[in-house]
């Protein structure tokens, strides 16, 4: 049996080489992680999890990237995969991209950058265990 897979789209490759070995070094071989640099990365890789029959549990993404911001990608998640669980994580993300993504792609949590490891890790643990993490 396949294990489960967490995946990351941000632009900027600094930022999910750390996201990688920080939620790496907390969940180790629990799951599987995937990254991508744009939200058309990311839909190819959802698209081939899901021809594959494997589980894509979490998304992480970034709100400020190339062609589409954060908030419509993940509203776009959460139509055609609803059990998904999504985090926003941004420096950038305006009050009304949060509220946006928080109606319409039922967002689990909004991370600021720079995050702090030990609440980046807490929230993804509350996510991955169907607890409502509270929102920043």
């Amino acid at each position: 049996m396949s294990r489960p897979v967490l995946l990351f789209v941000d632009d900027e490759k600094f930022v999910l080489d750390t996201l990688l070995v920080q939620v790496r070094s907390a969940f180790g071989e629990r799951y599987d992680y995937e990254v991508a640099q744009s939200a058309e990365e990311a839909w190819e890789i959802l698209h081939e999890y899901k021809e594959s029959q494997r589980r894509i549990v979490l998304l992480i993404s970034d709100w400020l990237m190339p062609l589409e911001k954060g908030d419509s990608f993940l509203i776009r998640v959460a139509e055609r995969y609803p059990d998904i669980r999504l985090i926003m994580l941004s420096a950038y993300a305006d009050e009304a991209a949060i509220a946006r993504a928080q109606r319409y792609a039922n967002l689990t949590a909004f991370l600021r950058k720079p995050w702090e490891r030990h609440h980046l890790l807490q929230t993804i643990q509350e996510a991955l265990t169907d607890e409502k993490p509270k929102m920043d």
